[in-house]
C-alpha cells in the first residue's frame, strides 16, 4: 500500500518537473535562428545609428552572421542572389557566437582574405558556408583555408593575424552588434537612406526578403 502511494505521488512530481524543464527551455533566448514570424522574435534595436546603407546607396542588405551557424549557411545563397539581382550593397558583419568552436577563427581568416580583395573575402565566406557540414574542428578549418588559398594562388601564412588586428576588427563587429541589440544569427535588415517609409526593416521571414527590398526601393525612389 505504501509503495503504491509513493508511486502515485512520484508520477505527478515527475510530470511537474518535466513541465518546468520545458518551460525553462522555451524561455531561453534563441542564438541561431531564422525562419518565419513564429520562430524568430523581432530584434529590439537599442542603437539604430549604424543601420544605414553606405554613402551613395539608397538601399542595402545589412547582416550579422556567424560562419558556423547552420541557419546563416542556409540563408547565405538567398542573400547573395538578392544582392546580385537588385545590385545592392551587402554589408556583412561578424557576430561569432561564443559556443561555436571555429567561427571566430573563420571570421579572422575572412578578414585576412578581405585584405587581399573584398571579393576574395566574400568568396571565402560563401565557400565556408557551403562546406559547413564538413568543417568539424579548427584543424579541419585550417586545411580548408589552406586549400582555398592555394586554389586562388595565394600563400596562407602560418599566423594570419600575428598582431591581433583582424581579431580586434571581428570583436569590434561583435560589440557593434551588442550595441544594436543582436540576440541571434543571422540578423538581417534592409536599410535605407532618405526613405518615405521605415529607415530599416528586419527580415524575419526569408520568404518576404524580395518583397521588403521592393518596398524599400519604392520608398526611396525620389529620395536619391
Amino acid at each position: 500500500m505504501r509503495r503504491s502511494l509513493l508511486i502515485r505521488l512520484a508520477i505527478p512530481a515527475i510530470a511537474i518537473s518535466a513541465f518546468a524543464a520545458i518551460a525553462i527551455l522555451a524561455a531561453m533566448p534563441a542564438q541561431a535562428q531564422f525562419g518565419g514570424p513564429a520562430s524568430t522574435p523581432a530584434t529590439q534595436v537599442h542603437d539604430p545609428a549604424a543601420l544605414k546603407p553606405p554613402a551613395g546607396a539608397r538601399v542595402a542588405i545589412y547582416e550579422f552572421e556567424d560562419m558556423e551557424c547552420p541557419v546563416c549557411g542556409n540563408v547565405n545563397p538567398l542573400l547573395k542572389e538578392a544582392a546580385a539581382k537588385y545590385n545592392l550593397p551587402w554589408l556583412r558583419h561578424d557576430f561569432p557566437l561564443p559556443y561555436h568552436a571555429w567561427s571566430m577563427q573563420a571570421a579572422v581568416n575572412a578578414r585576412w582574405f578581405d585584405s587581399k580583395s573584398k571579393k576574395l573575402g566574400d568568396d571565402y565566406r560563401d565557400q565556408v558556408f557551403a562546406s559547413q557540414s564538413s568543417i568539424t574542428t579548427l584543424d579541419v578549418l585550417r586545411k580548408f583555408t589552406e586549400k582555398f588559398a592555394s586554389d586562388h594562388k595565394i600563400v596562407l601564412p602560418f599566423a594570419v593575424d600575428p598582431q591581433g588586428t583582424l581579431t580586434a576588427a571581428v570583436k569590434a563587429d561583435f560589440a557593434l552588434g551588442q550595441r544594436i541589440g543582436i540576440e541571434h544569427t543571422p540578423t538581417i535588415w534592409i536599410v535605407t537612406s532618405g526613405s518615405r517609409g521605415a529607415p530599416f526593416v528586419e527580415v524575419i521571414d526569408r520568404n518576404r526578403l524580395y518583397q521588403i527590398i521592393d518596398q524599400a526601393l519604392a520608398d526611396t525612389k525620389s529620395g536619391k
